[in-house]
C-alpha cells in the first residue's frame, strides 16, 4: 500500500485501508468490498451502507469501538481526516508541553458540533486519553452520541446546546477550563448551495446528477446564515467573553478564501496570537484556525 504522505506522521491511516485487517475485525465489510481498475480491494464510496460499514470497521479495529451507529440521514465522517485534525491538535498543545504531544485526562478537549457520529472524541480519546466534552444543538445528535457512548463504557460528556445563537454560552460553566476547543462548521451558506455541494460530489463520485449524498448529513451540520465565515465569525467574537476558559480555540476551515475575512477578524480582536495549521487530508489540502488570549509565558498545560 502506498503511503498517504499528505496525511500526519501519527495517523494510523497514513498507508491507505488495511482491508484484510478491517474484513477480520468486521465480517460485514466483507459484503461491500470490491476491485478498484487496479485491482486493490475498495469498497463504492457513493454507496452510503457502505461508507458505514467502513466507517465501524475502521473505529473497531484501529479504535476499539465495538459499536457504532448514526441515524441514516446524519452525517457520516470519513475517519482519517479527521483523526489528523486531532494529531495536529496535540502538536499545538505539544509546545506548552515540552515538545511531548500530551497524554492523559488531564488535557480537557471541548468539541463544537459533536454530531451524531461523536467522531472526534472517539479518535482522540483513544489516541490520547483526553477529556472530552461534545456540544450540539441537535437533541437527536446528542441521544446517539450518548447511545455510543454507554454502550461502548465511554466517559465523555455531552452537553445540548439549547440556544443556536450561542456557541459557548450554556454549555462553558464558570469552572470550566478547556486546554483546546475543535469545530468543524456547517460551511454551506443556504439549504440550496448545501444541495449543490451534494450533487457535486455525486458526480465526482461518477454517479451523475441524481442519489443521496453518500456522507449525509443534516441541515445544522451542511449550512448556517453566512456558511463557514459566518459561523467561525461568531465564535471569534463570542470566544473572547470565555477568554479566560480555553488556552486554544480552533476551528476547520474548509475553504482557503476564508481566511482572509476570518484572519481580518482576529487581527482586530484581544487575542495573543493566531495561527492557520495546513493539513494534508488524503486527497485535498485543509486547515484549521487557531487562536489565543494567553500570552506565550502563560501557555502552560
Amino acid at each position: 500500500m502506498a503511503v498517504k504522505r499528505t496525511l500526519h506522521p501519527r495517523n494510523q491511516h497514513r498507508e491507505g485501508y488495511d482491508f484484510e485487517r478491517l474484513m477480520a475485525k468486521s465480517p460485514e465489510l466483507c459484503a461491500f468490498t470490491t476491485l478498484n481498475p487496479r485491482g486493490e480491494t475498495t469498497v463504492d464510496f457513493a454507496d452510503a451502507a457502505a461508507v458505514r460499514a467502513l466507517n465501524r470497521a475502521l473505529l473497531l479495529a484501529h479504535y476499539g469501538i465495538e459499536f457504532w451507529e448514526i441515524p441514516e440521514t446524519y452525517l457520516c465522517p470519513p475517519i482519517p481526516g479527521r483523526v489528523d485534525y486531532i494529531h495536529y491538535l496535540a502538536d499545538l498543545l505539544a509546545e506548552s508541553n515540552g515538545g511531548r504531544s500530551p497524554r492523559g485526562p488531564g488535557i480537557r478537549a471541548l468539541d463544537i458540533g459533536t454530531g451524531a457520529s461523536l467522531v472526534y472524541p472517539l479518535t482522540g480519546q483513544r489516541e490520547y486519553g483526553w477529556d472530552f466534552t461534545g456540544v450540539d444543538i441537535d437533541p437527536v445528535s446528542i441521544r446517539s452520541a450518548r447511545e455510543i457512548c454507554q454502550r461502548n463504557g465511554l466517559s465523555i460528556t455531552l452537553r445540548h446546546q439549547n440556544n443556536p445563537e450561542d456557541i459557548f454560552a450554556g454549555v462553558i460553566a464558570p469552572e470550566d477550563l478547556f486546554h483546546v476547543t475543535l469545530c468543524n462548521p456547517p460551511f454551506h451558506t443556504s439549504p440550496e448551495q448545501a444541495e449543490e455541494g451534494s450533487r457535486r460530489k455525486w458526480r465526482n463520485l461518477g454517479k451523475g446528477e441524481t442519489g443521496e449524498l453518500n456522507f449525509g448529513g443534516q441541515n445544522a451540520e451542511l449550512w448556517c446564515p453566512g456558511g463557514e465565515v459566518g459561523f467561525i465569525a461568531a465564535m471569534i467574537e463570542q470566544s473572547q467573553d470565555y477568554s479566560e476558559h480555553c488556552l486554544w480555540f480552533t476551528s476547520l476551515v474548509s475553504k482557503k478564501d476564508s481566511l482572509r475575512p476570518l484572519t481580518r477578524l482576529l487581527s482586530k480582536a484581544r487575542v495573543a496570537e493566531y495561527r492557520i495549521v495546513d493539513m494534508g487530508q488524503g486527497q485535498k489540502i485543509s486547515r484549521f484556525l487557531a487562536w489565543t488570549y494567553y500570552p506565550e509565558p502563560l501557555r502552560t498545560l
